[in-house]
């Protein structure tokens, strides 16, 4: 038997290969993709090796990801539930693709992840690689297994000779790319204390930010951010220097109660500075070239939008029918905002596009124009006309 196995070097996977290889008497391929994770990933492949992978797929996926996901989100304003920029969401449809297409050019039954049973992340890889290929076997080894303590796992290990990453002394959970940061569990479990400071690994305090402000101009061309400070950056530049920078001025923190899919609330805590930035950009460009009703129902769709990421659905019909939708409003977002970062806030400043609906002569009370200010008290008469029926209804 030949399988895959999404691969991240960590304790969970670490074990799953050599346990995989044990357990069904399996060839195993470790695949790792590189999203701007902080590990290293020479040695993440070096461990693979020693623990037995027959081979080690370690592919720098990070343009792809940005381009043709988190991007894709942005240009729908895709936000779960209105503060989560779903870095982690958004990076497993990618890894189930690529772990689906290295199982075909293997000729492996079977694909493996790591995720555990009370995650979301166990159903986007089942529903990503089931969306893509149903004949996949789908292994969830931690969900197999009877090492559910960490002495059973240490014995596990010392018992067939498994090169574990070094233990770390942390209690969080951390996953990590390059559109933000997520930590959970250890004392962020306790929801009635501020998370300490030490989760944090990209934002500095606010407080503790430059006492400066720093002003940053983004260009968007067809709603995708393409310049920084008028520099043509590719994206993932683009996103590391947005990253440094609004972090380091406390930008892109983020502490919410989330209600994943498997139906119970967790703590989240997230660092997302550059994705902080380009949205509020993204949005209040897209609000200076949109009419007044596609704006306002955009907003509704978006809310959708960012279920399906969430909720295992980006191989669905209905997203990719919405990046159609989607895609048409962009033709005219283009321009450049500019945003001031300041002790963790992002502000808008000044905004110019090509394609601006703002009239500066009729916004203008001091402007003359055709503007026939003698109108309003009609308009006004046939827009309420609806509370004036009502009321004399009610008063009969």
């Amino acid at each position: 038997m030949r399988i895959v196995l999404a691969y991240s070097g960590g304790l969970d996977t670490s074990l799953a290969l050599a346990w995989l290889q044990r357990h069904y008497d399996a060839e195993v391929i470790a695949f790792c993709a590189d999203l701007g994770q902080t590990e290293d990933l020479d040695e993440v492949a070096a461990r693979a090796e020693r623990n037995g992978a027959a081979k080690v797929h370690v592919e720098d996926l990070r343009q792809e990801f940005l381009t043709d996901y988190a991007f894709a989100a942005l240009k729908a304003d895709a936000v779960f539930e209105g503060r989560y920029f779903m870095a982690a969401s958004l990076s497993r449809p990618l890894i189930a693709k690529r772990l689906v297409e290295i199982a075909h050019a293997e000729g492996a039954e079977a694909v493996a992840h790591g995720a555990t049973g009370k995650g979301n992340d166990q159903v986007r890889f089942y529903a990503g690689i089931t969306a893509l290929d149903p004949a996949l076997r789908i292994i969830s080894p931690v969900l197999e297994w009877d090492l559910h303590t960490r002495a059973a796992q240490i014995a596990f290990a010392a018992e067939n000779d498994v090169s574990l990453p070094a233990f770390k002394t942390s209690p969080y959970s951390r996953d990590t790319n390059l559109w933000g940061t997520s930590v959970e569990c250890g004392p962020l479990d306790d929801i009635t204390i501020a998370p300490p400071e030490e989760v944090y690994s990209v934002t500095v305090p606010p407080e503790a930010a430059p006492n400066k402000p720093a002003i940053v101009r983004i260009t968007f061309e067809q709603g995708v951010p393409t310049h920084i400070d008028d520099e043509p950056l590719d994206p993932v530049t683009l996103v590391e220097r947005l990253n440094a920078l609004a972090g380091r001025h406390g930008v892109g923190r983020i502490d919410i109660l989330e209600n994943r899919l498997v139906g119970f609330k967790v703590r989240g805590v997230y660092e997302s500075p550059a994705a902080t930035v380009l949205y509020e950009a993204h949005r209040e460009l897209e609000n200076m070239v949109c009419e007044r009703d596609l704006f306002q129902y955009k907003a509704i769709v978006s809310h959708k939008y960012a279920e399906l990421i969430y909720d295992a659905k980006w191989f669905s019909a209905l997203r990719s029918t919405l990046d159609a939708f989607f895609a048409d409003i962009q033709r005219r977002v283009s321009g450049t905002v500019s945003v001031r970062l300041y002790k963790g806030s992002a502000t808008v400043l000044t905004r110019s596009s090509p394609h601006s609906l703002y009239h500066h002569d009729y916004a203008s009370y001091e402007a003359e124009n055709e503007f026939d200010q003698r109108a309003g008290e009609g308009f006004s008469y046939i827009w309420s006309m609806q509370a004036r029926v009502s009321s004399l209804r009610a008063g009969a």
